[in-house]
This record gives C-alpha cells, sequence and structure tokens, in this order.
C-alpha cells in the first residue's frame, strides 16, 4: 500500500515540476521571439539613424543577446549602440 502512495506522489511531484518548467519556457521562447521582431522592426525601419548611429545589423552576439534577453536585451543593445559601444 505504501508502495502505491508513494508512486502518486512521486507523479504527482514530477507532473508539477514539468508544467512548472514548461510554463516558465514558455515565457522564455515567447520574449525571445519578441525581441528577435522588434531587433527585425528596428532595422527594417531604421531607427537608430534617427539619432545618427548605424543599424545594428544582424551578427551573432546581436542575434544571442536578442534572443536570450528577448526585450530587454534588444534595449540593452540600443543603448549600448546610442553611447558608442558595439558588441
Amino acid at each position: 500500500m505504501s508502495d502505491i502512495l508513494l508512486a502518486v506522489v512521486l507523479i504527482v511531484a514530477i507532473l508539477a515540476i514539468a508544467y512548472y518548467l514548461i510554463k516558465k519556457m514558455a515565457v522564455l521562447v515567447i520574449n525571445a521571439v519578441l525581441g528577435l521582431i522588434l531587433l527585425f522592426f528596428l532595422n527594417f525601419l531604421h531607427v537608430m539613424q534617427w539619432v545618427g548611429r548605424p543599424d545594428l545589423g544582424y551578427d551573432l552576439p546581436t542575434l544571442l543577446v536578442c534572443g536570450v534577453g528577448g526585450l530587454p536585451g534588444v534595449l540593452v543593445l540600443v543603448l549600448l549602440n546610442i553611447f558608442g559601444v558595439t558588441i
């Protein structure tokens, strides 16, 4: 009887952890996709040229920062570019 109870408790715990991780991963994936879309629109509309700087471009470090950082990552890249720091 205790083996069955232990198995049920373990299954419920594993399902709860999996649900929590999937929920967090969905938020991270959505944030990364929104960051990459924002980077595309910033370059498409040439927003950085409005402040006298070149566009951000699509090199590997820029895409990694936008993919991992999402919207805050794009904001950091824009601010660094405005202050003259290139990545």
